[in-house]
């Protein structure tokens, strides 16, 4: 399996362990990582055309993913 780019260990690695322990004790944090995942690996197999999608559709999901993961970064700034 080829490594899928714009994992969150992989955007925030100075965050790694932090993530890890709130994705066990904190389910609103868990939902947004899962979210994240989901969705990053769907632009990436939009964008390797494992499952093409119209270009209009393939740049809201690169937003959508975005959004997130600024929400993501700024919970995880609060939670210090």
């Amino acid at each position: 399996m080829s490594n899928t780019p714009h994992e969150l260990a992989e955007e925030f690695p100075e965050l790694a362990e932090k993530m890890s322990a709130l994705k066990v004790s904190d389910a609103h944090f868990a939902k947004l990582a899962e979210e994240y995942h989901t969705l990053n690996r769907a632009v990436h197999r939009a964008e390797t055309n494992v499952e093409p999608v119209e270009q209009l559709v393939e740049a809201d999901m690169r937003k959508k993913r975005a959004a997130l993961k600024d929400e993501i970064y700024s919970y995880l700034k609060e939670s210090a």
